[in-house]
């Protein structure tokens, strides 16, 4: 594989870097050394299995707690409002650790972090096997602050390794998160008769496939941080002179956008992912086949989310793909609101469809709009920093509007609303440039 027709440098004319095409010395130099991580394909094929492994961790932690949450207020006595803290907490410190990912990244490398993140990750998970209150707590927030990371630190590594290849890497990652929550909710209950009926043991199992993408990661570890410098654009090193730093991008549209987008995606992802068992069961469904539903849901958004970025790379004009996204989740919302427990498989295919090509969408325009990796990182933080914040209160709010009203029809009208900001935050986002493009 020849590296010269591999990876782009923002902002190079192209003809520079064809063999033989001229151009600073340096310029095809650093552009070597940024396909170095795809020129072997062996060394391509574990890089890229290390990386949808790490993906598939990312959800895991969290979705895994849904089923068992009855037998953890059991168990340890917890109101309800104590018990939901354990799925909110890790959303919450999905924005909150955001934040501190670029400085870990300086210091420690990007390729490094990542592998720490899946040791935290696990390490995590067996906490929560102690038997004390403060244990389960600690272990959630570790395992928000490690999935953080990684949801920061992935985009970017994606952008780095395979800028070849970033529709087709974003498709996998995105449908690498959906498989993780998919496993977590559905085999968590199965596996509790295995383990004497103990949700500790049952939850500690899911640290395996953090440990298993730590040992596929490990020939990535000796990737150091001084390595990287030697191209200004990678994230692992610090900011090259010139380059903006983030706080520049709070008043860039582009930038803006793609933050909104995850932030509202997220809201209402979350927002069902709490909500939707209790909108079947207070129509009649029983608790075993609204949890199903849920469940099933994440099936088409795994279609979804595969194949969203290799169309949008091709559908004109560019803001259809998240028309199409928009337009499903609100028939599931109406669906949801008028007939819940009536034709449920078409509501719950239609959510999976419109939810899995929203998340693909705001996490592949954080790669697209980024004219190179130390942008991406910058992006990254931003959208899924800001995001996560915001998204951590939809359970809540939703919660709360049904509440005041009495039923569901209302919070869902109310989430149906928010689609027309996720449709015009989408639609700026979807534009083809770059952030920050006048600094370049």
């Amino acid at each position: 594989m020849s590296t010269t027709e591999q990876i782009d440098i923002p902002g190079t004319d192209p003809a520079m870097l064809r063999p033989g095409g001229g151009g600073p010395a340096g310029v095809r130099g650093s552009r070597r050394r940024a396909g170095a991580a795809v020129r072997r394909p062996a060394a391509a094929a574990v890089l890229g299995t290390g990386l949808i492994l790490i993906g598939l961790n990312l959800r895991i932690g969290v979705a895994a707690v849904g089923p068992v949450l009855a037998d953890i207020r059991a168990s340890l006595g917890l109101s309800a409002s104590v018990a939901s803290l354990l799925t909110t907490i890790p959303v919450v410190a999905f924005g909150v650790f955001a934040f501190g990912t670029p400085g870990l990244s300086r210091r420690i490398g990007m390729h490094r972090l990542l592998g720490l993140t899946m040791l935290a990750l696990a390490a995590g998970i067996v906490l929560r096997l102690h038997s004390s209150l403060a244990a389960l707590f600690a272990g959630t927030i570790l395992i928000g602050a490690a999935i953080a990371i990684g949801n920061v630190l992935m985009p970017a590594a994606i952008k780095q390794d395979f800028a070849h290849r970033t529709g087709l890497m974003m498709g996998l990652y995105s449908t690498a998160l959906f498989v993780g929550a998919a496993l977590a909710s559905g085999l968590t209950a199965p596996i509790l008769p295995a383990v004497g009926g103990q949700w500790r043991a049952a939850l500690a199992v899911w640290a395996i496939p953090a440990v298993l993408a730590l040992l596929v990661w490990i020939p990535q570890l000796r990737r150091t941080p001084e390595r990287a410098r030697t191209t200004p654009t990678l994230a692992d090193g610090p900011d090259a002179p010139g380059e903006p730093p983030m706080r520049a991008l709070l008043t860039d549209p582009t930038a803006i956008a793609v933050t909104a987008l995850m932030g509202l995606q997220s809201m209402g992802y979350y927002a069902m992912l709490t909500w939707v068992p209790s909108i079947l069961q207070d129509d009649g469904m029983d608790a075993t086949s609204a949890g199903w539903m849920l469940s099933y849901s994440a099936f088409p958004g795994i279609a979804a989310a595969l194949f969203t970025p290799a169309l949008a790379r091709r559908m004109r004009p560019a803001w259809l793909p998240v028309l199409a996204s928009v337009v499903l989740t609100a028939l599931a919302y109406t669906g949801l609101a008028c007939a819940p427990a009536t034709g449920t498989y078409v509501w719950m295919t239609l959510l999976g469809l419109g939810q899995g090509a929203a998340i693909s969408l705001s996490l592949t325009y954080i790669v697209w709009r980024s004219p190179d990796t130390h942008h991406t990182g910058h992006v990254s933080t931003m959208a899924q920093g800001f995001g996560y914040l915001f998204a951590g209160a939809g359970p809540l709010a939703m919660g709360a509007v049904h509440t005041a009203t009495g039923g569901w029809a209302v919070p869902l009208l109310v989430l149906g609303l928010l689609l027309a900001l996720q449709l015009a935050a989408g639609a700026i986002a979807s534009r083809d440039v770059h952030v920050r493009a006048r600094s370049r």
